[in-house]
């Protein structure tokens, strides 16, 4: 049986989940969680960027839709957009922050010393769109 794992599912996997919870800890988010964990607030939040949702229930119906994926995520169910509201209000954003700080550290470890160098396998060729408003008097080959 072959396996593959979603795009958002191979983003999720970047970011440590022990570390994750650590931080959840420390920062006390899981004081009073009942059901819906920072981890599936995280989960919900990176959904709603990458899919550039622009209400909380965009973001449930979108997670909704993803039924049979929702395991591969580690959430449970779908989220209701109450719980999210709830959750995005009364949660420390430093659990975010510290996460985020985490990440740059760990991509910055990844090659230490060395300046990566990006470069394009083919010619790259790029055009100007903008316009120049000329002037038939200055300029009559315009």
């Amino acid at each position: 049986m072959k396996f593959t794992t979603s795009l958002f599912a191979q983003i999720l996997q970047v970011v440590p989940r022990v570390s994750f919870l650590r931080i959840v800890h420390e920062c006390g988010a899981e004081r009073h969680a009942k059901g819906f964990s920072s981890w599936d607030q995280c989960v919900a939040m990176l959904f709603c960027q990458l899919a550039q949702s622009k209400s909380l229930r965009e973001i449930s119906d979108g997670l909704a839709v993803t039924c049979g994926k929702l395991s591969h995520l580690g959430l449970r169910a779908a989220p209701a957009k109450s719980t999210l509201s709830y959750a995005n209000a009364h949660r420390p954003w430093q659990v975010y922050q510290n996460t985020f700080f985490q990440l740059r550290d760990l991509c910055r470890n990844e090659r230490p010393g060395k300046k990566s160098k990006f470069r394009f396998k083919n010619k790259l060729l790029s055009l100007d769109s903008t316009t120049i408003d000329l002037c038939l008097s200055l300029f009559p080959w315009a």
